[in-house]
């Protein structure tokens, strides 16, 4: 039997089409607490009274980064009809 040349290729793996470094979509609550530099109380606060609105998927909760980008215009928004 005669020894046949096997070439394997490889494709690089691909990321998203954002690219290695894209913003997430969703975040975990200690997550927002960093981006949104709150505690997890007034995290939760805000999630209960409905200011942050949220997902869930199975049991995890998540932040959409939208609601994170509303609730901040919305305290932008309050800041100047004070």
């Amino acid at each position: 039997m005669a020894d046949a040349a096997v070439t394997i290729t490889r494709r690089p793996h691909r990321r998203s089409e954002a690219g290695p470094f894209s913003v997430p979509v969703l975040y975990r609550v200690p997550d927002a607490m960093l981006i949104l530099r709150m505690s997890r109380t007034v995290i939760y606060d805000l999630i209960r009274v409905g200011r942050l609105r949220t997902v869930k998927e199975g049991r995890a909760r998540f932040i959409p980064a939208s609601a994170i980008a509303e609730y901040v215009a919305l305290l932008e928004q309050e800041a100047v009809t004070r």
